[in-house]
């Protein structure tokens, strides 16, 4: 197979760079569905072309976020907490899979890096660094994935992770509580080879995400919608 040139490959990057950015904005509320999406407004934020902008803006409308409307451009698709909740259950069905696995398979080595990892995250709780917290979250759940899955079954839950912004949980009312209590229950359950309470418990972390994100957008997008008619 003939390579890739190098150029090809970075603008690849800086599609992913600009579909990621815009995904998490529409997840997030900070964009409503309606709201229009300027590729060259998107290449001027992050610092690229217009060319990778755009392509990364087809990329959200192939995955359903955008809509290309005629004289109009791209606009944000019509998006509800609904929504969301639906692409956190589809992600916990999966996620549970792995816990259980992981609960089934872990072995002292794999446990203690856990049990680090959750240690890092509950100091990071105490001393409010949202950034670290966000790190040694995504990395919890990264170790777990990788100790239960394969292949195939982490394809299948990247797909629904890019749908979920990291980079603002910590801003969402009840997430850094949840997320140290949480953790500590799944921990516990991994340590002891409960697997079928190990599932349990992430289906249901996961749910209790998507619940918190899904009531963040709504509360942002009615906020808007005020201030537009107050405007």
């Amino acid at each position: 197979m003939t390579p890739r040139p190098a150029k090809t490959v970075v603008r690849l990057q800086l599609s992913q760079e600009a579909a990621t950015y815009i995904r998490a904005r529409i997840i997030s509320g900070e964009l409503k569905p309606g709201s229009p999406v300027l590729a060259d407004v998107v290449a001027d934020e992050l610092g690229i072309s217009t060319t990778p902008a755009r392509e990364g803006l087809q990329l959200l409308r192939v995955e359903g976020f955008l809509q290309l409307i005629p004289r109009r451009g791209f606009v944000v698709a019509p998006l509800n907490g609904d929504d969301i909740r639906d692409l956190f259950r589809i992600q916990a069905l999966i996620a549970g899979e792995l816990a259980a696995r992981a609960a089934e398979h872990a072995n002292a080595e794999q446990i203690a890096e856990l049990d680090a990892l959750h240690h890092e995250l509950i100091a990071a709780f105490s001393r409010k660094d949202s950034e670290t917290l966000e790190e040694k979250n995504h990395a919890f759940h990264r170790h777990i994935n990788q100790v239960g899955g394969t292949r195939k079954v982490l394809w299948a839950l990247s797909l629904m992770t890019r749908y979920v912004p990291r980079e603002f949980y910590a801003q969402i009312s009840g997430w850094p509580q949840a997320t140290v209590d949480d953790h500590t229950d799944l921990l516990d359950a991994i340590r002891t080879h409960d697997a079928e309470k190990a599932r349990s418990l992430m289906d249901s972390h996961i749910i209790h995400s998507g619940e918190l994100l899904a009531e963040h957008f709504d509360r942002q997008v009615a906020s808007q919608e005020l201030e537009s008619a107050a405007g």
